[in-house]
């Protein structure tokens, strides 16, 4: 391909994917707002009109908001690649640091000076969410001191696996050959494999609290369902999720042996032990019908193809030049290549994201139906129905949004599909 035709492709899809997620968003927005003035008639029983109108509202504003951090995303990459700024950060840091660092000091420090670059981007996105938008609806708990630590740790966790990993697959595609995106390919699912054990006991804890479930009767009913379910976890844990936010969740992490239950303590705060047990069976659910090894797998798949392809286009100069880069003549291009990939990437990738909902949106409904065979259907809906309040989940969402972009059904659809086995 010539560099005008990747510029071409390249621009193509990053207008499309913009102009459909614009689409999409002003959709969603009509929508809930066509339908903020009444509780939908399936829970006009159940839910206030206050409540309906707190997630219409928020579902609005995280809509607006989403808006303009998709634009500023676009105009951002567009900075990085056809305007030069990729190019500039790259001539400074190869004058800067290869004269004194080598080949692989230089690429580890241009990878580092755009991740750094990147996150002080999003900084104040990040905190406008979390100190406006999320605070005007009461969900925050964070402290803006809390909030300095953990992009702290998050910097530190970042450097101390990141630039390793980030180290060995450039050298992999120094001395590997032509084949060094297949060596690399094992090394990422390597790393994941191994991030999926350690993580529960050695980077979870950075930033959360994780106790013992103290509840005597709520343990005996958890041990009992996963006795029945045939599971068995390391350990029943409780986590503050309640310092930063007031969201509820519970999820099962690690791998292997070293899996462990997880609940957020605004979880317990709002939900009955019966419910309780409803939820943790649904989760139990996606373990028995092996979602999370499909979805492991899906992942690795598709990193194996993308791989692939960026090991046909590393070594063609107009994927540089197409994308507003000059390639080094003098230096490898390694990085360069692994940074220009992941720019252009999302706006191809972005099209895939219905197939992902929709595969995901029927691994909730067969995880709810294995819920409603080991605990209560009526519990489980029931549930779901605090959580979605208590989350300012919007009941009336624009049906073609759904269909693109919800990773879990809509609540009408939801209860619906519950609604024999909660009778």
């Amino acid at each position: 391909m010539t560099p005008d035709a990747i510029t071409a492709a390249f621009v193509a899809a990053l207008l499309l994917a913009l102009a459909t997620r614009f689409w999409l968003a002003t959709r969603q927005m009509r929508h809930v707002a066509a339908h903020r003035g009444a509780v939908p008639a399936p829970f006009a029983g159940t839910v206030t009109l206050a409540a309906h109108q707190r997630a219409a509202d928020y579902t609005l504003a995280k809509g607006r908001f989403g808006l303009l951090s998709a634009a500023f995303a676009a105009a951002v990459l567009v900075g990085w690649t056809l305007l030069g700024g990729l190019d500039a950060l790259n001539q400074w840091v190869l004058a800067a640091v290869q004269p004194r660092l080598g080949d692989l000091g230089y690429q580890l420090a241009l990878l580092a000076a755009f991740a750094l670059i990147g996150a002080a981007l999003d900084l104040p996105f990040e905190w406008w969410d979390t100190f406006r938008l999320e605070q005007r609806f009461g969900f925050n708990r964070m402290t803006p001191k809390l909030f300095v630590a953990d992009l702290l740790k998050n910097t530190v966790v970042a450097a101390v696996i990141g630039l390793p990993l980030a180290a060995l697959v450039l050298w992999l595609m120094a001395r590997a050959g032509a084949w060094w995106w297949l060596w690399a390919w094992g090394v990422w699912m390597g790393f994941n494999l191994l991030l999926l054990v350690i993580y529960p006991t050695l980077i979870a804890p950075l930033f959360n609290k994780f106790e013992p479930l103290a509840d005597e009767g709520l343990r005996a009913r958890v041990q009992a369902l996963m006795q029945r379910c045939g599971f068995a976890a390391k350990g029943l844990f409780v986590m503050d999720g309640s310092r930063r936010s007031a969201h509820a969740n519970a999820y099962f992490t690690g791998l292997g042996a070293a899996k462990r239950v997880v609940f957020f303590d605004t979880l317990l705060a709002r939900l009955s032990p019966a419910e309780v047990e409803a939820v943790l069976a649904h989760e139990l659910g996606h373990y028995r019908h092996r979602h999370v090894l499909k979805r492991i797998a899906g992942l690795f798949a598709f990193s194996g193809a993308a791989l692939a392809l960026l090991g046909w286009l590393a070594g063609s100069s107009a994927f540089y030049q197409g994308l507003g880069v000059q390639p080094n003549l003098d230096a490898p291009n390694d990085a360069l290549a692994l940074l220009l990939f992941a720019l252009a990437l999302p706006p191809f990738g972005f099209f895939a994201a219905p197939l992902i909902a929709h595969f995901s949106r029927r691994h909730e409904f067969e995880a709810d139906a294995y819920a409603c065979a080991k605990a209560s259907g009526a519990d489980l809906a029931s549930a779901l129905l605090k959580l979605h309040e208590d989350n300012a989940t919007t009941l009336t969402p624009d049906p073609v949004y759904v269909r693109f972009y919800y990773s879990h059904p809509p609540a009408a659809e939801r209860l619906a599909a519950l609604a024999p086995a909660a009778a």
